[in-house]
């Protein structure tokens, strides 16, 4: 594939989304988004207030972490979590992979470890119970990320998404999305991005309720989650 043909199939898969809605239903589409954050935030402080002081106490600062994500159009952002790795996850991460096999074969594969012993105690139950998210309500609220959405993916992911990518690029990545309640960590990388595909070609408000709604069965229940 040339230069050409690369950007000509983008910018149609842009126009074939652009059609399922107007400008001035997506800006109220992100205001809802932004006016339903700032409410979850109000909501959920104490808990929040709760957690960080939680791992402030277990593992000192920062409680937060912002790891960079690709967002809509390309624009690069920090996706904001509490922190549930050890302060040196990176160095200990390209250690583990240099020493061992298994470990450099499912990064490779999921670019994720079923066993990451970067995790912390209280990490482990916080992405357990998916609170280690509750941050990505500041990002929601800038604009940067909606409730809904494919999930949140660093600039190496984008080339493993194919064709798909224009379909990533032309949304807003989620807090929780159609992978999120399909299996979670028990999906492969490929249907993953299937997903993701589908979710941004047939997305609805109903729909996106009905994640949201299905979103709180998979937490309380822990679905999929590692």
């Amino acid at each position: 594939m040339n230069a050409q043909t690369f950007v000509l199939d983008g910018r149609a898969v842009q126009l074939q989304l652009a059609e399922r809605s107007g400008p001035a239903a997506a800006m109220l589409g992100v205001l809802a988004q932004r006016i339903a954050a700032a409410l979850l935030l109000i909501v959920f402080a104490p808990l929040m207030l709760w957690v960080a002081w939680r791992i402030w106490r277990v593992d000192g600062s920062p409680v937060l972490y912002g790891g960079w994500r690709v967002g809509r159009g390309g624009r690069l952002f920090r996706c904001l979590k509490f922190r549930t790795m050890v302060l040196d996850a990176q160095p200990a991460l390209e250690r583990l992979l240099r020493e061992d096999p298994a470990a450099r074969a499912q990064w490779e594969r999921e670019q994720k470890l079923d066993d990451d012993p970067r995790v912390t105690p209280v990490g482990r139950f916080l992405r357990r119970s998916s609170l280690d998210e509750l941050p990505q309500l500041f990002n929601v609220l800038r604009g940067d990320m909606a409730l809904v959405g494919p999930r949140p993916i660093t600039v190496p992911e984008l080339e493993r998404y194919g064709a798909a990518r224009w379909h990533y690029l032309n949304v807003r990545p989620g807090m929780t999305g159609l992978w999120q309640v399909s299996g979670r960590s028990d999906v492969s990388y490929p249907q993953r991005v299937q997903l993701d595909r589908s979710y941004v070609e047939q997305r609805t408000l109903v729909g996106d309720v009905q994640i949201l709604l299905r979103t709180v069965k998979v937490v309380l229940g822990h679905d999929g989650a590692r």
